[in-house]
């Protein structure tokens, strides 16, 4: 039993973490590397993330700057920067390229914070989904003889425990991304 609660947690932590990088990722009007982990380069025919071809740093509040170890590089770098969903226009000087993140409108922040809410509640779904499956299995043992009726009446109350922590963290993570993108 208890290797169903050890699942469950593993699991449950995978979501919660693939959540915090989806976060990461939104762009929120200030600088943030994370907005590049997503957008790859085609280097010598190979599609390449933008961190293992440059150094990414912010420069101030609202600028990134991206410094590819290879000058070649400049070049791809900007075109696939352009070519992505990230909505800013790279400025090239040759040797640096800097993102200027602008200020979000409060219309834009407002559907910013629609998509956070969208994908806590992806979140919680695949939470809960984890617990139907951990009920499932405790269930199937139960029908095979492996636990008793109060065994499995405990382990699905664990399992309730621990769903209800990681929609906890889901909710406070939603929250706290909430707050970020309406305080700028």
């Amino acid at each position: 039993m208890e290797t169903v609660f050890a699942t469950a947690k593993d699991k449950m932590n995978k979501t919660l973490s693939n959540l915090n990088s989806e976060y990461a990722s939104i762009r929120a009007g200030r600088a943030s590397a994370a907005v590049l982990d997503k957008i790859t380069v085609e280097y010598y025919g190979v599609p390449t993330p933008i961190n293992q071809l440059a150094s990414v740093s912010v420069a101030e509040a609202r600028i990134l700057t991206i410094q590819p170890w290879d000058k070649k590089a400049l070049k791809d770098i900007e075109k696939a920067i352009q070519a992505s969903d990230l909505g800013i226009n790279p400025q090239n000087d040759g040797n640096v390229i800097r993102l200027t993140f602008p200020p979000l409108t409060e219309e834009r922040r407002k559907q910013i914070v629609k998509d956070v809410k969208s994908m806590a509640e992806n979140a919680r779904t695949a939470v809960r989904q984890i617990r139907r499956d951990c009920n499932d299995k405790l269930k199937t043992k139960k029908k095979n003889s492996e636990i008793t009726e109060d065994d499995l009446k405990y382990g699905e109350g664990e399992i309730q425990k621990i769903t209800d922590e990681y929609i906890g963290k889901v909710d406070a993570a939603a929250a706290d991304k909430e707050k970020e993108i309406m305080e700028m």
